[in-house]
């Protein structure tokens, strides 16, 4: 079984934040397939469903971002997930908005809902998907940032993003994530 967990804050407030672009793309992944997130016992919105014969988890945490793994390891150990068949998505500001990476595994890189989901889950090894937001100007707090909504001109790089994160997503349930890795982070 898959999970593909996408970090962001909860309420409306939080919404089209940049932070949420992680709840985006599981919202479009939802919408691709007419599934209907559901809140659950895991302090989250979940679906599980099938798709191309393998079962497969959204969540979306409802703890805000720096808590996230406290949603992620009660679905996690329920469904008996393994930390290598979950990706994690979440906003970048080292990548210019609009651009994806794809990666095995590796550290927190400063974000706090990877930090969380890295001491819950208790491994590194689970899949990331990284989405970029870019940088705010230097006299704006990195906070504000985040927690901003997308600039007019950053909005149809971002909306682009969320629609290739979503693909690889799908391509990921039918091959293996380094051919998945390979062929997305090429196309940025």
């Amino acid at each position: 079984m898959k999970c593909i967990v996408g970090l962001g804050n909860p309420g409306r407030k939080f919404k089209k934040t940049r932070h949420n672009i992680g709840f985006m793309v599981i919202d479009e992944l939802a919408e691709r397939h007419n599934w209907k997130l559901k809140t659950d016992k895991f302090n989250g919105k979940s679906v599980v469903e099938h798709i191309h014969g393998d079962k497969v988890a959204l969540l979306k945490p409802q703890t805000y971002m720096n808590l996230s793994g406290q949603s992620i390891r009660p679905l996690m150990d329920f469904y008996q997930i393994d930390p290598t068949e979950i990706l994690v998505i979440y906003d970048d500001m080292d990548l210019p908005t609009g651009k994806i990476r794809l990666r095995q595994k590796g550290g927190h890189g400063g974000h706090n809902g990877v930090r969380s989901t890295i001491e819950h889950v208790g491994s590194k090894e689970f899949k990331r998907l990284r989405i970029g937001i870019g940088r705010p100007d230097s006299r704006m707090p990195i906070i504000d940032y985040v927690i901003g909504n997308f600039s007019k001109e950053q909005q149809q790089d971002a909306s682009d993003s969320i629609q290739t994160a979503a693909d690889a997503c799908e391509a990921w349930m039918e091959k293996p994530f380094n051919q998945v890795m390979n062929e997305f982070n090429m196309q940025q």
